[in-house]
């Protein structure tokens, strides 16, 4: 253990030499003079503004980690040594930095300490200016040339805001019951300090993690009809807790939260969890590029057409594929004013006046412009699109609800188009499967269509061919009827041509819409986002940056509390932009609620989740490291995910191993064991049932946990978030938001409308110009990979993100393992298109 030895090897030793009878100094010049040993370091910083620091006020101190100070119970403390400018840093292929777009300095410190100093473990930093900078990482050398690396990440504010030196811990990692006394009482004074008291408003350079509800969706002091719920801490709305930012209650509503002005995008996360710069200028640059594409929309629309509604699918592509150039007069200026800080408004107007952003046409519309519209395509994209997480194997026909209400699609009509399977035949063999929208709408459907959409809840099956395609069958719209027994169904079925086939593709539309509303606020949103942010609330507060569960988990956290603070901002709050997009309105959160009740962590997992779906059945073969059997050939997102989830679990397994030895050091690790029950029962205290859990007294349970937290942040998000473009994601008639118009019943006026023109009365379902601008431009936006996202193959900071040269070797494989699964989807992606 570091804690029990002696000084290091640059501190004086005298051998005894025998042979001369005489001492001989055997150790660096550079540490003989006057006992005192000379320590170099190096900071590599980010400035947000032109200006470099002036480096006598940012100040450095340095811990030892193996010398204990008698007098304080911690290590021995450096003196202070003061920045000093060295030069730019050169960009590094493997660096966080865009050095292009913001100006990255390197300085240096040097500073002398006594022999008996020990090894450096830790260091403190002062910032006496006005303005905050960000550290990226920071190196100490010794003087035997031993480089202590420390991997910073950090925005560092004016000591007279935070009252603080800010403290940073080496790569070096410790259990709880391993770490040395000289950091011992450093390791649980900075948890102290995240964790703080639950009281007062939190400022911006505030390093505090505490819970709280989501009680600031709702603006009750604009009006009642901005009420919103609060989520969170009860039966009726369960959810997982969020960040808490202490902001005053407000006026009308005394259990709800006090706003802050969306436009200044000023909401508390702590400051570790803020952007870095280059991010924060780019979602800067995208909100603007954001506001003029709906602005130029917009404005576009007006003076020219008398009708708010698209005409053909003609006009669609051309609002896609045209760059326009809009004045700004009038009406794009009033709507600057409201839209944009007027801090921002100069850089706005510039770009309006030099717009050339579009959003990009699909490949596939590209290509053909109807081939979103055909049946095959609309089977494909459920297990290859963007949403490819919902659809499910039947195990048994028909479907029926919690009331036991059964579907009305007829077995004599789904057998005709079987292929010459029987029904039973094919559900045996595991042929027949669906797309579900139902049972969670239901209880909301009469609200939602209240307020000017017309929404269906649906269930749509499928056949799997022996080309391993899948075939639609029919597709189920239900209304609510008189009693909660009983419902409105609807059967439509595939055609070619006629009113039957244009019915089929008014089904499929409002098929689309169920599915879009699930993939951006079940399956993005609460699914990867918000379930998410208490795993991280937990992780700060109660694993030191020393633990290493801590330092694997950290990089697949990164910016997820800085989004999600936006997403309650600007989303999902009440009036925000999910509201006015999706169907369900202002109903959306509540909805979110009711499937967070289903939600457990033992089935997120990839294997779970796909048996959970009867997609894969459990296999017993030995040889077999996935445990699982797919039922499916042609599913590239488990057949990818399941290599990619062993890649992650086997990497996990290795690297646990090298700090836990048995279960008995699972159950010792106090840090893990208090972390892992605040999680369950406070960050996700509504969702605590014990059953839904790993118990975490095993290597095993570990693991697991592990394993499934980077799925869900790395690799599921992934799949879930940016495949939009490469999809169908951003072609609206593929991915409506909502329908305005139900299917017109056969002998009303609204039927004889639709037999004279079913284009027209297809264009008219959609969103108006402006909703579906707004709905483009979110999922472009939301879809935009960053210039510093993490990937997995990138999931550290730098070479040296531990300090460890065996788990270094150990995940150098397991980029090599992932760099050869990406090699291999590529490759059959070449294959599938030639």
């Amino acid at each position: 253990m570091e804690a029990s030895k002696r000084p290091s090897s640059c501190i004086s030793k005298w051998q005894y030499s025998s042979t001369k009878s005489k001492l001989v100094s055997n150790f660096n010049p550079v540490c003989q003079a006057v006992q005192k040993l000379t320590f170099r370091g190096k900071f590599v910083i980010i400035l947000n503004q032109k200006k470099s620091i002036p480096g006598k006020f940012i100040s450095v101190q340095i811990y030892s980690g193996s010398e204990v100070d008698p007098n304080t119970g911690k290590g021995w403390l450096s003196e202070k040594a003061y920045f000093k400018e060295c030069g730019r840093k050169k960009p590094h292929h493997d660096d966080d930095v865009d050095d292009a777009q913001t100006k990255v300095k390197t300085y240096k410190i040097k500073l002398q300490v006594d022999s008996h100093f020990g090894t450096p473990r830790a260091f403190v930093i002062q910032n006496k200016q006005n303005r905050k900078f960000y550290l990226l990482s920071a190196s100490i050398e010794t003087c035997t040339n031993r480089i202590i690396h420390f991997d910073c990440n950090s925005w560092i504010y004016p000591i007279k805001k935070t009252k603080f030196d800010r403290l940073f811990f080496s790569n070096r990692c410790y259990l709880p019951s391993q770490t040395p006394r000289a950091l011992a009482e450093l390791r649980k004074e900075e948890l102290d300090k995240l964790r703080g008291n639950g009281m007062e408003e939190r400022k911006e350079w505030d390093r505090i993690y505490d819970y709280d509800y989501y009680n600031d969706l709702g603006d009750p002091d604009k009006g009642s009809e901005h009420f919103r719920p609060i989520l969170g801490g009860s039966r009726l709305y369960p959810y997982p807790r969020r960040v808490r930012t202490g902001r005053k209650h407000s006026a009308t509503g005394p259990s709800s939260e006090s706003r802050p002005q969306a436009t200044n995008f000023d909401i508390y996360v702590p400051s570790d969890e803020i952007f870095s710069p280059n991010k924060l200028k780019e979602i800067k640059s995208n909100s603007i590029q954001a506001i003029v594409h709906l602005l130029s929309s917009k404005t576009e629309s007006l003076p020219q057409q008398s009708s708010r509604s698209f005409q053909s699918f003609k006009e669609i592509l051309d609002m896609l594929s045209t760059n326009r150039n809009q004045t700004i007069e009038g009406l794009i200026r009033d709507n600057l004013k409201k839209l944009v800080p007027n801090k921002y408004l100069k850089e706005v107007t510039q770009s309006i006046k030099e717009n050339h952003w579009h959003v990009p046409i699909p490949p596939i519309i590209h290509e053909k412009e109807w081939a979103w519209n055909d049946d095959m395509e609309f089977g494909r994209q459920m297990l290859a699109g963007t949403h490819p997480v919902r659809i499910q194997c039947l195990m048994t026909f028909p479907p029926q609800n919690k009331f036991g209400v059964q579907s009305s699609i007829k077995k004599s009509i789904i057998e005709q188009m079987l292929e010459g399977w029987t029904l039973p035949q094919a559900l045996e063999q595991g042929r027949i499967f669906m797309l579900d929208h139902h049972d969670y709408l239901m209880p909301y459907l009469n609200r939602i269509n209240a307020n000017g959409v017309s929404a269906y809840a649906s269930r749509t099956l499928l056949f799997l061919r022996s080309d391993g395609m899948l075939k639609p069958l029919a597709i189920e719209l239900s209304l609510p009827g008189s009693s909660l027994a009983l419902e409105i169904q609807r059967v439509f079925l595939p055609s070619k041509q006629g009113t039957q086939a244009a019915l089929w593709q008014l089904a499929k539309a409002h098929v689309l819409a169920n599915d879009t509303f699930y993939h951006i606020l079940v399956s993005h949103w609460l699914y990867t986002h918000a379930v998410v942010e208490p795993f991280i609330l937990a992780t700060k507060r109660r694993l030191s940056e020393m633990h290493p569960i801590h330092r694997i988990l950290s990089p697949h956290f990164k910016d997820t509390m800085h989004i999600n603070a936006l997403t309650r901002l600007i989303l999902i709050n009440s009036g925000g932009i999910l509201e006015r997009m999706l169907f369900p309105g202002e109903t959306c959160m509540q909805i979110t609620c009711d499937l967070y009740k289903e939600w457990k962590f033992t089935e997120q997992g990839l294997p779970a989740d796909l048996i959970k779906r009867s997609m894969a059945l459990e296999d017993q073969d030995e040889n077999n490291s996935t445990g699982i059997q797919l039922l499916m050939l042609d599913y590239p997102y488990a057949i990818d995910g399941l290599e990619i989830w062993v890649a992650i679990k086997s990497w996990v397994r290795d690297f646990i191993s090298f700090f836990y030895k048995d279960n008995e050091a699972i159950i010792a690790d106090t840090e893990l064991q208090v972390w892992w029950s605040e999680i369950r029962t406070i960050g996700h205290g509504d969702n605590h049932n014990e059953t839904w859990w790993y118990q975490m007294t095993t290597l095993s349970d570990l693991v697991e946990t592990l394993t499934t937290l980077i799925w869900i942040s790395a690799a599921r998000h992934a799949v879930i978030n940016h495949q939009k473009h490469a999809q169908n994601g951003n072609y609206p008639p593929n991915y409506p938001t909502l329908c305005r118009k139900f299917i017109p019943l056969e002998g009303t006026v609204e039927f004889g409308e639709f037999l004279k023109d079913p284009d027209k009365f297809f264009m008219k379902m959609f969103p108006d110009r402006f909703e579906m601008s707004l709905g483009l431009t979110l999922v472009d936006f939301l879809s935009r990979n960053s210039y510093d996202e993490v990937y997995l193959l990138r999931c550290q900071p730098s070479h040296g993100w531990i300090d460890n040269e065996i788990v270094l070797n150990r995940f150098a494989e397991f980029k090599e393992e992932l760099k050869e699964i990406q090699t291999r989807v590529l490759q059959k992606k070449q294959r599938s298109k030639a």
